[in-house]
């Protein structure tokens, strides 16, 4: 095996959730420096990010504005060097006590904040600007992307920040009228409408420099950051209004009707409907993927290894023809009048359903070609595949052929004796884990059974008692013959743990908040709402090096690792 695909076990981490004694009220690049020291003394191979691109207004890193611009809000402003050790004190001060120990993220005071000092160090910045060589590379290498990106976020500045751009002003709602609007700025006011769209490009220059560096850092620890790809981009995002061709805006893609989402009576009845467009590959495919490949390429710079998220969509994606905001519309519908209402279109997977084995193979035909473009572009870069969910038989196994590692969910994986699949049976080129970002912890999990099992409903019971079961096996702990179940304990922690990491898959990675019993949740899908995608770790970056019983963890962890993995 080469050297570089050897096994890692690995720890999910948004980077918002992380703390550190001096941070700015969000998990930064300098967070996650001290987090990969940790990693690195306790064995820990890989560090799983969630996508880092710049968001909008719901914050969500699968909702960015760019598929390539990063996240200010995650830069450290102790290392921007226009910046004093007074005023990034004083910001904290600024910030208040509330955020900077909340357990969620207030995400408008936060990026209210950085944009204020990051304008600041600008200013300052600016005065020199001619003199510096690397922000004028960066500039000059990037523009492919980074023009459009700064007059987009220049033109959301003029519309209060909001990244709509159907609601915008009629004198720049499309790529050809903001242009136009931008000459005309131009001749008006040159010095200001340069500085503006400069001062975007400067904070991606920053923000990029920050992460190398970071990346740099990992590498001399062994460390490998972790990056993660939406399948989608958003449909109010620099891409879609700039480079409208290589997307089809009539459909939406999602997934199929789930009716585990039994809070979500639409997920129930029609499916998730993400909002993102679909893509025009037959136009992609004419410029040799040259988007994709872009997006890829910017990604790699920062990560060596990533997961693509829905990885199911290149082969076929559920799509629907109505965009999300519609969704209420459609509830109480049946598909005929939904179809009435809609020219006939319905819902439904595109460019072709599975349906026939013709089809199928048309989809694995297709998804092959995509993905190949894909491998080309991340130049060596391992590539893990997020494949749950309706997944077509012929997936597996292609994701192998590909050397791209699908995900297997330890306790959904049942042998034909309704036992848990045994770690030696487990595929090497596999990603295995109990959760995603997506599910409950390991507590959380154990927890929610636990409950259900007294549920008035006997399906929700017998589900109950299965998965208890199931995750009781995987511990190796013995469940009581009476129905009362114990709380989730150290013993099922450990075991559950050390099952995961004696798996013969490639990657197995737990949740960083599994590891103090947590049961935080950062993202419950088919809901939306600001306790999505903010939660903050109960403990600091600092707490796991001198904090007692975090300190006993990590040597636990790294017990459980060595054995393992040697």
């Amino acid at each position: 095996m080469n050297p570089s695909r050897l096994r890692r076990a690995g720890i999910v981490a948004p980077l918002w959730c992380l703390r550190r004694e001096e941070d700015h009220g969000i998990g930064d690049t300098k967070s996650l420096r001290k987090l990969i020291d940790w990693a690195a003394q306790t064995r820990v191979g890989f560090i799983q990010l969630l996508p880092l691109n710049e968001t909008g207004s719901d914050h969500s890193p699968y909702n960015a504005i760019s598929s390539i611009a990063l996240e200010p809000s995650y830069l450290t402003l102790e290392e921007i060097p226009w910046l004093t050790e007074e005023e990034t004190h004083q910001a904290r001060v600024d910030l208040g006590s509330g955020p900077l120990h909340s357990s969620a993220v207030d995400y408008e005071k936060v990026k209210t904040l950085k944009r204020r000092y990051l304008r600041l160090a600008f200013e300052r910045f600016w005065i020199e600007k001619e003199n510096n060589q690397s922000y004028q590379q960066f500039c000059e290498e990037e523009k492919s992307w980074l023009q459009d990106y700064s007059l987009y976020r220049v033109l959301m500045d003029c519309e209060g920040g909001n990244e709509q751009w159907e609601f915008w002003s009629q004198q720049y709602n499309t790529r050809e009228k903001a242009h136009t609007w931008l000459q005309l700025q131009r001749k008006s006011s040159p010095h200001e409408v340069e500085k503006n769209l400069r001062y975007y490009q400067w904070v991606q220059w920053i923000s990029f420099q920050q992460w190398k560096e970071i990346r740099s850092y990992a590498d001399e620890r062994d460390v490998k950051l972790m990056g993660d790809v939406p399948i989608g981009v958003s449909y109010h995002s620099v891409d879609v209004f700039f480079e409208p061709e290589w997307f089809d805006l009539n459909w939406s893609g999602g997934a199929p009707p789930e009716t585990v989402f039994k809070d979500d009576p639409f997920a129930v009845k029609w499916g998730q409907n993400w909002g993102v467009p679909l893509y025009r590959w037959d136009v992609l495919e004419q410029h040799d993927y040259s988007w994709w490949r872009r997006r890829i390429e910017k990604l790699t710079t920062v990560f060596q290894m990533f997961r693509i998220d829905h990885i199911l969509g290149f082969y076929r994606i559920y799509a629907f023809p109505w965009r999300p905001w519609r969704n209420a519309e459609f509830l109480e519908l049946d598909a005929h009048e939904a179809a009435a209402r809609m020219n006939g279109r319905l819902p439904g997977f595109a460019p072709r359903a599975d349906d026939n084995q013709e089809n199928a193979k048309a989809n694995l035909a297709d998804g092959d070609q995509y993905l190949q473009a894909i491998i080309k572009a991340a130049n060596g870069a391992e590539i893990i595949g997020e494949d749950l969910g309706f997944t077509p038989d012929y997936v597996p196994d292609h994701l192998k052929s590909l050397n791209i590692a699908g995900f297997r969910i330890c306790h959904w994986e049942i042998n034909d004796k309704e036992e848990p699949t045994l770690p030696e049976n487990y595929e090497e080129c596999s990603f295995a884990a109990y959760s995603t970002h997506d599910h409950p912890t390991m507590a959380g999990l154990w927890e929610e059974f636990r409950r259900n099992a007294h549920d008035p409903d006997e399906d929700v019971r017998a589900g109950a008692h299965w998965n208890l079961r199931v995750l009781s096996r995987c511990a190796k702990q013995d469940l009581p013959d009476d129905g009362h179940y114990p709380l989730y304990h150290e013993g099922l922690k450990w075991g559950l743990i050390e099952f995961l990491l004696q798996t013969r898959s490639r990657y197995a990675a737990c949740l960083i908040t599994d590891l103090d019993h947590s049961t935080i949740r950062f993202n419950i899908p088919g809901t939306t709402g600001s306790h999505n995608w903010s939660a903050r770790l109960n403990f600091s970056v600092e707490d796991l090096e001198s904090d007692p019983s975090l300190q006993e963890i990590s040597q636990q962890m790294k017990s459980h690792i060595i054995h393992s993995l040697r």
